[in-house]
């Protein structure tokens, strides 16, 4: 191995100091192995809305494989609590491209994006599948792009499980509650939201319902079809309207 060179600037004294070259790039190393990026994704200083984007396949309690895209619900959770206290920031756009992934990280996200003070909009790109579903609708006001799709299917479990009676009541209750959330936070009846999830015939050698775009809205899942633009516009109303509601109580 190569020796590890060092930078000896002068104390002022006439002696060098040894610095490792390492510890300058140590910190923007770790942030592009976390986030993948040199920095954490910010828009103009002056902008009052902040951007989170739930891409790829989102981790739970256990790490996916490297080659895998994922969301890491241990990054996000701390975003969500800096969002919250931060004044500076007014809104939240939230843009989903995810395959699904972990339930009850899933939930938690959804959970906590509920229960943001400040205006939320959604926005569906691409897909919002499986437990992208909660999250999608978890906001003030939710929009798919129109080549966009959801699948909705019954929950699974992956690894080894016990048959017995006591895991299917598990997965039953796991069940109702997406199903509750969902209903919850979306005109979707409970009634319509459990056929598209026990449908078959629609997805391929499986049960549940692959929604596109239009039919997201039309089922009262989606609030709006729309793009980046539509989804901005809203949210800077939704700004506007919790402002003006702040200021009436302020006086």
């Amino acid at each position: 191995m190569d020796p590890i060179k060092y930078n000896k600037p002068d104390d002022g004294g006439g002696n060098e100091q040894e610095t490792p070259k390492e510890e300058k790039s140590s910190s923007l190393i770790e942030k592009i192995q976390q986030l993948g990026q040199t920095n954490v994704p910010q828009l103009a200083q002056d902008s009052k809305i902040h951007c989170l984007t739930i891409v790829g396949q989102i981790e739970g309690h256990m790490t996916l494989p490297p080659q895998n895209k994922t969301t890491k619900y241990e990054h996000l959770i701390p975003q969500l609590v800096a969002i919250e206290q931060n004044p500076k920031i007014e809104g939240l756009l939230v843009v989903l491209n995810t395959v699904g992934g972990d339930v009850e990280a899933g939930l938690a996200i959804s959970e906590m994006l509920a229960s943001l003070s400040k205006p939320t909009v959604s926005i569906v790109l691409g897909g919002g599948h499986s437990i992208g579903v909660p999250i999608a609708v978890s906001c003030d006001y939710s929009y798919i792009a129109e080549t966009a799709t959801m699948t909705i299917h019954p929950i699974r479990l992956t690894g080894l499980f016990i048959g017995v009676p006591q895991t299917f009541e598990y997965l039953d209750k796991m069940q109702d509650r997406v199903v509750t959330f969902v209903t919850k936070h979306s005109k979707i009846t409970e009634e319509k939201f459990k056929e598209l999830m026990f449908e078959k015939g629609n997805l391929t050698r499986d049960i549940g319902t692959n929604v596109v775009g239009t039919d997201a809205v039309k089922y009262g899942l989606i609030d709006e079809v729309g793009g980046i633009g539509q989804a901005m516009k809203k949210l800077n109303e939704l700004i506007a309207i919790n402002s003006e509601g702040t200021e009436g109580l302020v006086q």
